[in-house]
């Protein structure tokens, strides 16, 4: 254990996760989304795509546990429960993706579909009325589907909320809990099916520390008479993120 712990440490790209993490934390903190749109792309810089996806779900899960009873009281559980149950039923398609794709063609589907998120939500996209249930697990299977390729599930959620008229503490609120039940979800398919390596779970937990660090001053800092200043921020370092990752720089 401490043979692996030294060899996660002197990983030669633990500065680039550290302050990726450090920026996706402080985002997620305030906004309550973003942590997969701002870390994976960056991370992708500097581990092969299963390794990122593994280190973020062990940082995720458990560094935003402290976050985690404000999220249940402030948002709709059974709401998040319809959307996960979608995500199930897509994720295994999305992971049997994401083994199969190159590094660069994974930088590329992150970094794109980052860019089109803050376009969309930056253009004052909304939408006009309140999903059904059935669409609601709709939009679940087609995030569980996206993350699992990619490790962001985020996007269809963050337009189906962030679109809409919901406060932004439920918004968060239900944008959390979604993550963090997803993440578990992904990790047991990933040791179920043979790709969960120890060294990229022990970056993962060296990475927990300065995530949950950065949430927890992001949730301080974070001003619901604000809001819009708040998210216009994530939408900017989201983008910024994306358009570091691309590969079209030779990275």
């Amino acid at each position: 254990m401490i043979d692996l712990f030294y060899s996660a440490l002197s990983h030669d790209g633990l500065p680039i996760l550290l302050t990726a993490v450090t920026i996706a934390g402080l985002v997620r903190g305030f906004s309550g989304f973003g942590t997969a749109l701002i870390y994976v792309p960056l991370a992708s810089l500097a581990m092969p795509p299963v390794w990122v996806l593994t280190a973020m779900m062990i940082f995720d899960i458990f560094g935003v546990l402290p976050l985690v009873p404000r999220a249940v009281r402030d948002g709709r559980v059974s709401e998040v429960f319809v959307l996960v149950a979608g995500a199930l039923v897509g994720l295994p398609a999305g992971m049997f993706l994401l083994t199969r794709i190159g590094a660069d063609e994974f930088r590329l589907l992150i970094s794109l579909a980052a860019l089109i998120l803050v376009v969309l939500l930056a253009s004052g996209w909304r939408v006009k009325r309140a999903l059904s249930q059935r669409a609601k697990a709709g939009v679940g299977v087609i995030a569980g589907t996206f993350g699992g390729a990619t490790g962001a599930p985020g996007p269809p959620i963050i337009l189906l909320y962030l679109s809409g008229p919901d406060r932004p503490a439920i918004v968060r609120a239900n944008n959390m809990l979604f993550l963090v039940l997803f993440d578990v979800a992904f990790l047991a398919l990933l040791a179920a099916i043979g790709y969960l390596e120890p060294e990229p779970v022990m970056i993962g937990v060296i990475l927990t520390l300065p995530y949950a660090l950065a949430g927890w001053l992001g949730q301080m800092i974070f001003d619901p008479q604000r809001e819009r200043f708040y998210r216009n921020i994530a939408y900017a370092i989201i983008a910024l993120s994306a358009l570091i990752g691309l590969p079209v720089f030779g990275w």
